[in-house]
């Protein structure tokens, strides 16, 4: 599986940026998403940027990602902690794509 780890832009070059996120600072391939201003927040995986995300997002992702890390370390999380980390489904139910909702014979 492949997760996207949020970076934040410190050092803008042409073609890779040097980026800081959860683990650390790296040099990010840029040339899906063009050159972005420093403090500019994307979305990585494998060393490449594949979307700009806003700020929010960014902090969204990353909260995420620390629950998961936590579970997966064997720490308890209490059902406000956990809404904390996905706030973003707490008001909603996740929904099917539409071709998964069709019926198939």
């Amino acid at each position: 599986m492949c997760l996207g780890i949020p970076m934040q832009v410190i050092e803008t070059g042409e073609f890779q940026s040097r980026c800081r996120g959860r683990n650390g600072e790296a040099w990010i391939d840029m040339r899906l998403v063009g050159p972005q201003p420093s403090g500019s927040w994307v979305l990585t995986f494998l060393d490449a940027a594949r979307e700009v995300l806003e700020p929010e997002r960014a902090a969204a992702i990353d909260a995420a990602l620390e629950a998961l890390e936590r579970l997966q370390a064997g720490a308890p999380l209490s059902p406000a902690d956990l809404d904390a980390c996905f706030a973003d489904l707490v008001d909603r139910e996740p929904q099917l794509p539409d071709f998964l909702k069709k019926d198939r014979p």
